[in-house]
């Protein structure tokens, strides 16, 4: 019996905001897997170990859980005034498939910090010590973000005393800008960054029942439902939805007909192969609770509470992009979740998550009848965990 041996690929195992990923230089991955196609899915799959049935990801990078199973492919821009290209891919743990639909924020702070460590910035940009601004492309998206690195005697500063609820250690705080974030809209809308043209929608969801619904595109499709509306208090941590298999199976019913109803899909079953985008939130006002880590949350210190699906299951904080569709939608008066802060203008909240809180930003305005979002801000921290070469079997991909 002749086997093929293991190849090595030079990476880099990074932490970004509450998620972490396998980062490679488009440079250093095989051949067939520097393009689009089934040989990169095929490696980026067998780096995380996944498809696994069992879940665990155990031959493979993966930390089974959707903030853990994630690659990052990046390379010198081929965009005028960017420093990078930034592409982003979540692996499926258990079914055969990587999804490449939307961003990963949290990773895009890794991505700002990754570019400075493999030398894709210019050097005459680079301070000696303060802070960098990383010009990204986003190539899954294809829209701008700037990372503002901090950069201590020329290297990229990774330890600090900014605190991440959902990250145990403190770290060095990267500010991150998301210019422009909303995406093109495919539903009755037409390009509008709310697809269906409505700030809240009656939206039908098959075994469930017509539930209110905001739908946006800003940093990620993203449903927004009230919490209540669904029986719960968008108090609930963890194991109250993950161990709730009637609970995942409605929030998936209600994230398909969010779906259909935004025209990212045509039919239900392409769900199957969506599984990233949108993402559903279900939202209510500020209350009491405890979050994963034991620390009480006082509703007197947030502006109302936010819970989020992630790859069928309730994330573990908040995912970054979804920060960014709450930051949007509370900007803008009417939406679930702007009349869950409290209603009215505002131009930032706190939101209390199942790890804490986190503080988002962001600057809409209304031109010619429709609400546009220029620019999301987001603080969150990045650090190396390990770097250089990834092994995987040479008939992988």
């Amino acid at each position: 019996m002749s086997v093929l041996p293991q190849i090595r690929i030079p990476a880099t195992y990074m932490r970004g905001g509450t998620s972490k990923g396998v980062f490679f230089r488009l440079e250093d991955l095989p051949a067939g897997a520097q393009v689009p196609g089934a040989a990169r899915d095929h490696l980026l799959q067998r780096v995380i170990g996944s498809p696994d049935p069992y879940a665990k990801q155990t031959d493979g990078m993966g930390g089974a859980t959707s903030s853990t199973s994630k690659c990052v492919i990046v390379s010198p821009s081929s965009k005028p005034d960017h420093d990078i290209d930034y592409l982003y891919g979540q692996v499926s743990i258990d079914t055969d498939f990587v999804d490449w639909s939307g961003n990963c924020g949290n990773l895009s702070t890794g991505a700002g910090a990754f570019a400075l460590h493999a030398g894709y910035v210019d050097a005459s940009r680079v301070p000696e010590n303060g802070i960098c601004a990383v010009r990204i492309w986003q190539a899954n998206i294809n829209k701008t973000i700037i990372a503002h690195v901090p950069v201590s005697n020329g290297q990229v500063q990774e330890t600090g005393d900014f605190e991440l609820d959902g990250v145990t250690f403190p770290a060095a705080e990267i500010v991150l800008e998301f210019i422009d974030p909303a995406e093109e809209g495919e539903g009755e809308g037409g390009g509008a960054m709310f697809p269906t043209g409505n700030l809240v929608d009656a939206l039908e969801v098959p075994g469930v029942g017509t539930l209110q619904a905001t739908m946006i595109t800003a940093g990620i499709p993203t449903v927004f439902v009230n919490a209540e509306d669904i029986g719960y208090q968008g108090t609930e941590l963890q194991p109250a939805i993950n161990e709730d298999k009637a609970a995942l199976a409605k929030l998936e019913a209600i994230r398909v007909a969010g779906a259909l109803r935004m025209g990212l899909i045509k039919a239900p079953e392409e769900a199957l192969k969506r599984q990233h985008t949108p993402k559903v939130v279900f939202v209510n006002r500020a209350l009491d609770y405890t979050s994963s880590a034991g620390k009480d949350v006082l509703a007197g210190e947030i502006d109302l509470n936010a819970r989020a699906m992630s790859m069928g299951k309730l994330h573990h904080a908040m995912m970054g992009t979804a920060s960014v569709a709450i930051a949007t939608a509370a900007a803008v008066p009417g939406t679930l979740v702007n009349l869950a802060a409290g209603g009215g203008p505002r131009d930032a909240v706190r939101f209390g998550h199942p790890s804490g809180t986190l503080r988002v930003g962001a600057a809409v305005t209304l031109v010619d009848g429709q609400w546009t979002v220029t620019k999301a801000v987001m603080s969150r921290s990045a650090r190396i965990l390990m770097e250089g070469w990834v092994r995987v079997p040479g008939d992988a991909f």
